[in-house]
């Protein structure tokens, strides 16, 4: 039995554009499947049907990965109700075709995020399940004894749930703060910053370094790069099936 999935998730999966833009394409009446309009976004679609927007054919796009080092300040979102600075404004006069950001770092985060128009890459490093590694770069007030150290990693019970580190290490310090390098293999809303607020040290900084064996390594700030078959492999993602 072919599969079938609602008409935007089947646009969506092509990597053409988000779920939310095509169900506004399909609202619209500007998607054809089989040469008939259709309205619904959620009607059945089989992957391989023959889908048109706007009388051009909505063939698989070639998956594109790309790597930002993001800068602190900018939100990850393609637009902002409150009209504030987007990880999007990086890509301004880039030839890239849709790409959506793989995870988040929140507003005040920076350093490697990961954009793709492939699900399936997508969610290989997302899924919980995979424990793919994040390495971050921690700057915090204060100081941290080996103690703490090792209640990251032993785990704190936040929200009637243990979160915890896979490592924590402490790389430098200075006279009234230091800098941690704390590795996760899950990705909780603001996981870092409120598993070091329950320690009682607030963050000053928070870099994303490294996913899996890829490195952010010296990309500048509010720059971007493709990547490469050799990053693709130094992810340590399962098999996704992408093309990649």
């Amino acid at each position: 039995m072919t599969t079938r999935y609602g008409l935007a998730r089947v646009l969506s999966k092509r990597g053409l554009c988000s779920r939310t833009e095509a169900a506004r394409l399909v609202a619209a009446g500007r998607v054809r499947v089989a040469g008939r309009i259709v309205r619904d976004p959620e009607a059945p679609t089989s992957l391989d049907a023959t889908i048109t927007v706007d009388d051009a054919q909505a063939a698989i796009a070639a998956p594109v990965h790309v790597l930002l080092n993001k800068p602190r300040g900018l939100v990850t979102t393609r637009s902002d109700e409150q009209g504030r600075a987007t990880v999007y404004d990086c890509f301004v006069g880039a030839d890239l075709p849709w790409v959506a950001p793989v995870g988040r770092l929140d507003r005040a985060s920076e350093g490697l995020l990961l954009f793709t128009n492939d699900p399936a890459f997508a969610a290989a490093i997302t899924d919980p399940e995979q424990g793919i590694e994040k390495t971050y770069h921690v700057q915090i007030e204060g100081q941290m004894a080996v103690e703490a150290l090792q209640r990251l990693e032993a785990g704190i019970d936040i929200d009637g749930e243990r979160w915890r580190a896979v490592r924590a290490t402490l790389l430098r310090s200075g006279a009234k703060n230091c800098w941690l390098e704390i590795v996760l293999d899950e990705g909780r809303n603001r996981q870092i910053r409120r598993m070091l607020d329950a320690l009682g040290f607030p963050v000053l900084r928070l870099v994303r370094v490294a996913i899996g064996g890829l490195a952010l390594g010296d990309l500048a700030k509010g720059h971007w790069r493709r990547l490469t078959e050799a990053d693709i492999v130094a992810l340590q993602l399962p098999e996704t099936g992408s093309g990649a």
